[in-house]
Order: structure tokens, then sequence, then C-alpha cells
């Protein structure tokens, strides 16, 4: 099977669609939007590539502003249909963060590339995943490009549930720097800051945020479901304050990387 078979067959059994719900998976939606928000202006259109099944999407168009949408995987735009209310100024097509070419230069104010960098195996597909989002994007604008993280995978998976002792797991593992590499059955490729600094370090963008969206909420997923409404309100102004600090941000499962095109 090639890669998109692999992604077909893993969202076709997985419900994308609820992830971000539950109070856990909450932290990196509120996240996300607080960051997308920082930057919006009225009249602002907006592109997501690799919408999944439109959380952000549908969120964005739910306040007025205008969508385009790509999504690679059928089963997710299905599901991104079933999920537009009446009034969204939105639209979804499939197609490849790798190839934007329906897409005009210069045409949007907001490019969200929120889920292709976890499926992209090679080098130059990342940064051609990110030039096109940069492409895409006017002089000025602002691009959002989401990671999985590496090292909490190490230590949630790996350790927390004893994959390091699956040989399988054990070979795609470094040894003496517990980089993992990925392959197409394992789904998601995993990075690290300095891999993302690699990736960015010719783009014509500037950096304005690096963030991690859920730090310790996936550590301490039952804690943080259980919580009451003061308590966990109080988690999210906790997570807030620290998800730009450099000395915690590694700890995420996800990041979020911020950059304005360079004009």
């Amino acid at each position: 099977m090639d890669a998109k078979d692999y992604l077909e067959q893993y969202y076709a059994q997985y419900d994308e669609d609820n992830r971000l719900r539950s109070k856990h998976g909450f932290v990196e939606f509120h996240t996300t939007m607080r960051y997308i928000e920082k930057y919006l202006k009225p009249e602002d259109r907006v592109l997501e590539i690799g919408a999944g099944t439109g959380r952000y999407s549908h969120a964005l168009a739910q306040q007025g502003y205008r969508v385009d949408a790509v999504e690679l995987v059928q089963h997710n735009i299905d599901i991104f249909k079933q999920n537009t209310q009446p009034g969204e100024n939105i639209t979804i097509v499939q197609g490849n963060a790798l190839d934007l070419s329906a897409y005009q230069d210069d045409a949007y104010d907001i490019t969200l590339l929120l889920g292709p960098m976890y499926h992209l195996y090679s080098v130059e597909d990342q940064k051609q995943a990110l030039r096109e989002a940069l492409r895409v994007t006017k002089p000025g604008g602002v691009v959002f490009a989401a990671y999985c993280g590496n090292d909490a995978t190490i230590v949630q998976y790996c350790f927390q549930r004893g994959m390091f002792k699956d040989p399988k797991y054990q070979a795609l593992i470094d040894p003496v720097t517990f980089k993992a590499g990925s392959s197409f059955a394992e789904i998601f490729v995993l990075y690290r800051k300095e891999d993302i600094d690699s990736l960015m370090e010719t783009m014509p963008a500037e950096r304005l945020h690096f963030v991690g969206t859920d730090m310790a909420a996936n550590y301490i997923r039952d804690t943080v479901d259980a919580m009451d409404d003061e308590m966990y309100a109080r988690f999210l102004k906790y997570h807030d304050a620290i998800c730009e600090r450099p000395d915690m941000v590694g700890v995420s499962h996800h990041f979020l990387d911020v950059f304005r095109k360079k004009a």
C-alpha cells in the first residue's frame, strides 16, 4: 500500500471528528483557535490545507469568515460535508498539500496547515508543503503549521505503554538520541523543534510564535477530563501561561508554528 492507502485505512476507523471535543482534547483546539484569532481581521480569506473533518474550518466559517478547505482523505471529506451548517461560506475539495496549483499565488490572509505535516515522510515533501502554504498566502499573511512532538510520544507510548518491548518500534528509534523515525504503516511523523527550525530556515517567513498546543493535557488526560468547570478554567489559564515557554514546549504532544510571510 502507498501512504494514501494507509491514511484512508486509518481515518476510516479513527474518530477524528470527536478528537478535540473531550476536555483534554479541547486544550489543543482552544490553543490553536486562540492564536488564529490573534491574527484574524474582518473580511480575511482563510485556506485550510488538510482540513480533516473540518473542526477549524467550520468554527471559522461560523464566525463569518470565507473558508476554502482542502482534504486528501475522502472519508474525512464526507464528514466535513455532513458538518456544514446553513449559512457557512465554505468550500471543500479533495487535494494534496504538496500540489495546490488550483489556488493562486498570494490569495489568502490566513493559511492553516494543521494536519499534513503529520503524514509527510521526507524532508523534501515537508518543505514542499510549507512552500505551497506560503505561496498561496498573501505577503504579510500568517500561516499556522502543526506538528506531532517526538518526546511526548517516546514518554507516553514507548515507556508508559511499553512499546519499547516490541522490536518493530525499537528499530524505529535511535538508541542514543531517542529520535523516532516513521513509515507509512506508523502513520505519524514525529518532530523536535530543531527539525522544524531546519525546515523553516530557508523559507520566506518570520516566526511569530512556537507553541505547545496540549502540553500536559495528554499526560494527565483522565485528571483533566474529570475536572469541574472551575478547575478546568484554571487549568486552561495555566496552560495558556506556559505554552510558549522554551523550557517546557518540547514536552507537548503537538506543536504549532506560527509565521508571517515576508513581503
